[in-house]
């Protein structure tokens, strides 16, 4: 049975924001085990889309904790580490930790995670010998929670969802004055650290141009990437939609996010032309399953997204299968990416959504062949 599709498109490519803030990514080199994430072309799942060249952006291999969320999680726990602590050195977490002990500071890093920011956050503390206190919502793998204990943090399971378990965290924060809390969600009074987290997600999308350029190719035509709260679509639009984009072949290209078909408040947002909150069901895309989007984000969101997209489990799963055949281990949050990109391009209906995403049969816009790209997140949670 094909399943309901919902859809919302525009074309953004006319909005711009300001550049996404510096040094995230030398602070990233620097950091022990750090490596370029792969870019996998695979022309099998290109065919089947009908465009001419795709390319998986390979987050699993990030790190050792095979997420993304690293990234945002170590960056935004140093800034926000040295605000506190008054440090002023080297960008570096060996320089904060000596700093750290030097002053005897030890504030507890709180947070709420569906997943992998928690582990993320609590392997930062971890490295820079601070404590770490993480909630988790009722539905949460005990996998995940086990992982995020075992990084030395003390983790707490709310009766509740995700949202329950941000107000959770907030007021353990509010409640402790030597907590920080390190939140990839903004609201009123609260986005500074947001900022930084985002601004650690740009690391991504710089290597991305960097892998692309050496294979030969411009921007890509369409990126795809999996929505929660918003933050990581952030990014994405910060780095496509910047003003300070050279003239020629700025603008390019168009935005699609992803997600699940339970957890759509992204996509009601957008058709609502507000921030709204929707509640949220179990989905395989665990990572995804967030009913508020970041006030931090929606202004990039409303502005700078093409397009959105909801998938169902079922075909967030077949994704799974048809990267594995291409030889990536993917997991289901990871793998929405291409059951998004696949469910625009194919299937009823499939024509208004190229074409509201500029795309013919292997055609961008002026006819260049079509580079899409998906960000796949996350590895699966059994490996």
């Amino acid at each position: 049975m094909t399943p309901h599709r919902s859809w919302y498109a525009k074309d953004a490519r006319g909005w711009t924001c300001p550049p996404p803030s510096a040094g995230a990514a030398a602070f990233h080199r620097a950091l022990p085990g750090y490596a370029p994430t792969a870019l996998a072309e695979v022309p099998g799942l290109a065919a089947e889309l009908g465009v001419g060249r795709l390319f998986v952006k390979d987050e699993s291999a990030r790190f050792d904790l095979r997420a993304f969320k690293y990234l945002g999680a170590s960056w935004a726990g140093f800034r926000a580490l040295a605000a506190r602590t008054g440090y002023a050195g080297q960008a570096s977490l060996d320089g904060l930790r000596a700093h750290l002990a030097a002053v005897r500071a030890r504030p507890a890093l709180v947070t709420a995670t569906d997943g992998n920011h928690g582990r993320a956050v609590a392997r930062t503390a971890r490295l820079l010998g601070v404590p770490a206190r993480v909630y988790l919502p009722q539905i949460a793998p005990g996998l995940v929670i086990d992982r995020i204990i075992a990084e030395g943090a003390h983790a707490t399971v709310v009766d509740g969802d995700y949202d329950d378990s941000i107000a959770a965290a907030r007021d353990d924060a509010d409640g402790d004055p030597d907590a920080i809390l390190i939140q990839d969600t903004s609201w009123a009074g609260y986005e500074e650290i947001p900022s930084w987290i985002v601004a650690g997600y740009e690391t991504i999308f710089s290597e991305l141009d960097e892998q692309l350029a050496a294979r030969g190719l411009g921007r890509p035509s369409v990126v795809s990437v999996p929505v929660g709260v918003g933050s990581l679509a952030q990014a994405a639009v910060a780095h496509y939609r910047r003003s300070s984009l050279p003239t020629a072949g700025a603008a390019t290209t168009r935005l699609l996010s992803v997600e699940p078909d339970t957890a759509a408040c992204t996509l009601a947002s957008l058709a609502t032309g507000q921030p709204v909150s929707v509640p949220t069901g179990e989905t395989v895309m665990n990572g995804l399953n967030c009913g508020t989007p970041s006030t931090l984000a929606w202004p990039y969101l409303a502005g700078g997204l093409d397009a959105a997209i909801t998938v169902t489990d079922d075909e967030a799963r077949s994704a799974i299968q048809a990267l594995a055949g291409a030889g990536l281990d993917i997991g289901p949050s990871g793998a929405a990416a291409l059951a998004g990109l696949r469910a625009a391009l194919t299937g009823p209906g499939a024509g208004a959504r190229r074409a509201a995403l500029g795309l013919g049969a292997g055609q961008a816009e002026g006819g260049a062949t079509t580079t899409a790209v998906c960000i796949c997140t996350e590895g699966p949670l059994t490996a």
